[in-house]
């Protein structure tokens, strides 16, 4: 293959919130073109995206179903390669197991589905197929996030004893959700987002950055959640004490109802001979602090020195690397990845750095063990994955 590669889209209509963060990032390094897409459920509003995307009329659809079908039945030198999902949670399933069924690679946004059971037939459906699945959890795609996971790996801080992720956001702190605010409104609803709220939506953000970055994975969590603003159906607030598979305990805080918060989400992480810290609002520095020597700065561009960063950085020293460039990165290691299964070639460890269906599935199980343990009267630790 020796091409952009060709991308359909599911959502994403000129309304939506997310679609063109998606876009610009699919884009940015020129290994894919959008060609096709059902844009809403609404017909005329997916019909309208079509045409301010400048897509040809037969190639915009009123439903996914239609797309799959009439892309499936193209010659293989005109139809899409991959289809990004980018719908709220309810809407995740089932286009990911049609686009797989047909033979697209799949580019789906977090949390992977509605529920933990779907995740797992998603996951066989994938096996199945042997396509590639990437799931965008943004934040894994930072340079100096990048950079700390292999610090970490080489054993640069010792053994990992304590991790502390937090993530505030402020602006369900008032009830938008009565006020036409789609986003909100979809959010805050069970039978849209699923079983939580905040954490669903947020925590599973931080609980992904965690384990990424420490190489460890959960395996028990104590949790308190809250809903603040009365008469809301999901939680907008939570808490968390987790245990980690090598002994090492975090505290994990989401919360959306920090009043004036943007999106801060920040990590630091301690081992025996030193720790790190990072934080999403000042992305291109990563603190060290140590022992028995002073704090040290690295920065995206100039200091970070690992291939894993060089491989994900686009500008020098100075120029943020930020949140559209961390989305690009998991769309172009994506991308090279499909190219270079489609020319029998092995993909390199950088092009397959990119999340995929297992922390898909490890981001539903947290869900389920936070609630099960966050709405529990008695404080009482849940082994993760299991419910009480």
């Amino acid at each position: 293959m020796n091409r952009k590669l060709r991308m359909g889209m599911v959502g994403g209509g000129t309304n939506a919130f997310i679609g063109a963060i998606h876009r610009v990032a699919a884009l940015m390094d020129n290994q894919i073109e959008l060609v096709c897409g059902c844009f809403s459920v609404d017909p005329n509003i997916s019909q309208e995206s079509g045409r301010k995307y400048f897509l040809p009329e037969d190639r915009v659809y009123n439903t996914y179903q239609e797309m799959f079908d009439k892309e499936a039945r193209l010659p293989e030198g005109e139809r899409m390669d991959f289809v990004s999902i980018v719908t709220p949670n309810f809407v995740h399933f089932a286009p990911a197991m049609m686009a797989l069924e047909k033979g697209f690679h799949v580019v789906l946004d977090k949390p992977i589905t509605f529920t933990l059971d779907e995740a797992l037939k998603l996951r066989d459906k994938i096996a199945e197929t042997g396509l590639t699945f990437a799931l965008t959890h943004t934040y894994s795609g930072y340079p100096a996030v990048k950079h700390a996971r292999k610090m970490v790996a080489d054993g640069e801080f010792g053994k990992i004893r304590k991790i502390f992720v937090e993530y505030p956001q402020g602006w369900l702190s008032s009830k938008l959700e009565d006020t036409g605010n789609k986003q909100a409104s979809w959010r805050t609803d069970p039978k849209r987002s699923g079983k939580a709220g905040c954490m669903g939506d947020i925590g599973t953000h931080a609980h992904h950055l965690a384990e990424y970055i420490s190489g460890l994975r959960v395996t028990e969590i104590c949790a308190d959640l809250n809903v603040f603003v009365p008469n809301r159906l999901l939680d907008d607030d939570g808490s968390a004490f987790m245990r980690f598979d090598n002994g090492a305990h975090g505290v994990l805080v989401a919360t959306q109802i920090a009043a004036g918060e943007e999106n801060a989400i920040k990590i630091r992480v301690y081992g025996e001979k030193g720790g790190l810290e990072w934080q999403q609002m000042e992305p291109n520095s990563l603190i060290l602090k140590w022992i028995d020597k002073p704090m040290q700065v690295l920065r995206t561009g100039t200091s970070l020195g690992s291939e894993v960063a060089a491989h994900n950085t686009r500008t020098p020293g100075g120029h943020p690397e930020g949140y559209l460039e961390a989305f690009a990165n998991i769309y172009r290691n994506f991308a090279l990845t499909v190219r270079a299964k489609a020319n029998g070639e092995e993909p390199t460890p950088e092009m397959l750095d990119f999340p995929g269906v297992e922390d898909g599935i490890r981001g539903m199980q947290f869900i389920d063990t936070v609630v099960s343990a966050g709405y529990n009267d008695e404080v009482k630790w849940v082994k993760f994955g299991e419910t009480i």
